[in-house]
């Protein structure tokens, strides 16, 4: 498949196999980052640290320091498997990093002292995980068309919700629920936290499961000379193509450089919603904590839901109509949240805010789809991530500085909140892609 037969003679196999790699991501993103690994960091590794600062700080900063290793290591991932020919091959060695960092959360012990290395094998595994996501998305245009990549990236982000959902039902009733020194139907021991490192593994072992597919349905593209020289540069030559490439789209197209760095913005926040959602509902309105996963599960049901929906909106209205709306919903339920206190509370205006995550998301990826040139897809993606980390040190930071400043979790929400609405000023201004793309007809 050539660049110019990219997008042509999709199949729905290949679709549902390129999704599967996002229903297997819920094993990092849901379970590991946002409703059981983080939570046991904070709640039970940590709980009993020494000194004035919390484990939940110390979290922020270190999925911060994460965040430049990334800005440092991402721009030439893409620009690297667009150039050699070889973004199947990347994405299939980046994700067994992530199985392999995954699978060593098990060996972190319900222990102040085990939190150093905890905190460490979590910050890799998010700088190894968004460098995977690179590739992956980049293969987006080669199983869509113009007319329904907005349904195709929201099938993927739904995919990914439903996912976890399963995966979180399996670990909460399997090695979660229930009370004493055993839990879960599997009746695992507590025991230095046995039954949530359990969990971290049967995660690698489901990730690595489903991002089988895709590797085997989505074929390898050849090379191409989209950017010249990127495929003889070595690493740090690489940096200077990148250079190269950013200052003619700064001469070129402008827009793309915009959109760049208002998505960096606003996707640092989406990010920070799903980071510290279930730290908060423990540690600020009360939800316990063998019942954050059932919250986890409800917010994936709608987050999965709304994906699917604003899909179909992004291919009629545009992507950057559904990113304005939905950072501007997010804005208003979670300055509801920073007010209200109690279990109740945070069901209700969690989940609302849940609902604009996915849409936001997914209709940010197609935005960079539409505007980005044949053969270029990796590099595009992987300034996406350059610029989406190079800034992705704020949303925790704020959140954690905001934490310690008022010694309240609670006022982390506020860091949150000034990342979306920095990223929703940002996006106002920037031209949405052109629209021609809907006369086209659709080929899945």
């Amino acid at each position: 498949m050539g660049p110019a037969a990219i997008g042509t003679g999709v199949t729905r196999k290949q679709v549902f196999a390129w999704g599967l790699w996002d229903w297997g991501s819920a094993a990092f993103n849901a379970v590991i980052v946002t409703f059981v690994f983080s939570v046991y960091l904070t709640d039970a590794v940590g709980d009993d640290l020494p000194g004035s600062i919390s484990a939940s700080t110390w979290l922020g900063w270190s999925l911060g320091a994460s965040g430049l290793l990334i800005a440092v290591l991402a721009p030439v991932t893409g620009q690297r498997s667009d150039a050699t020919g070889h973004r199947r091959r990347s994405l299939a060695f980046l994700t067994a990093a992530v199985v392999v960092v995954m699978a060593a959360m098990f060996l972190i012990e319900d222990r102040y002292q085990y939190l150093w290395a905890g905190l460490a094998l979590l910050g890799v595994g998010s700088v190894l995980f968004t460098l995977a996501e690179v590739p992956y998305s980049a293969m987006l245009r080669q199983v869509s068309t113009p007319a329904n990549v907005g349904r195709v990236s929201g099938f993927g982000w739904a995919m990914g919700y439903f996912g976890g959902i399963v995966l979180l039902l399996v670990c909460y009733f399997g090695f979660i629920v229930g009370d004493g020194d055993t839990r879960g139907l599997l009746g695992l021991s507590t025991d230095g936290g046995f039954n949530i490192r359990m969990v971290a593994l049967v995660a690698a072992l489901w990730f690595a499961a489903f991002a089988i597919p895709v590797l085997v349905a989505v074929p390898e593209l050849p090379r191409t000379e989209a950017d010249p020289g990127a495929a003889q540069a070595g690493f740090l030559a690489s940096y200077g193509v990148l250079w190269r490439d950013l200052k003619e789209l700064w001469t070129a197209d402008r827009r793309t450089v915009g959109f760049l760095l208002a998505s960096a913005l606003f996707r640092d926040g989406l990010a920070g919603v799903f980071t510290f959602g279930a730290v908060l509902a423990v540690n600020v309105y009360g939800i316990a904590a063998s019942d954050v996963l059932l919250f986890g599960v409800a917010a994936n049901v709608v987050s999965g839901v709304a994906a699917l929906a604003a899909g179909r909106f992004d291919d009629t209205l545009g992507p950057k109509t559904v990113i304005v709306a939905s950072l501007a919903a997010m804005l208003v339920a979670g300055g509801i949240l920073l007010v209200v206190s109690g279990p109740v509370a945070f069901w209700v205006f969690g989940l609302l805010l849940c609902v604009f995550v996915g849409p936001a998301q997914s209709a940010s990826r197609t935005f960079l789809v539409r505007i980005t040139p044949t053969g270029r897809e990796g590099q595009m993606f992987g300034l996406y991530a350059t610029t989406g980390r190079a800034v992705s040190f704020l949303a925790p930071t704020l959140f954690g500085l905001f934490a310690w400043l008022f010694a309240s979790d609670r006022a982390g929400i506020v860091g949150l909140l000034v990342v979306l609405a920095l990223g929703l000023a940002a996006v106002l201004p920037v031209r949405a892609p052109e629209r021609d793309y809907r006369r086209e007809p659709s080929s899945v």
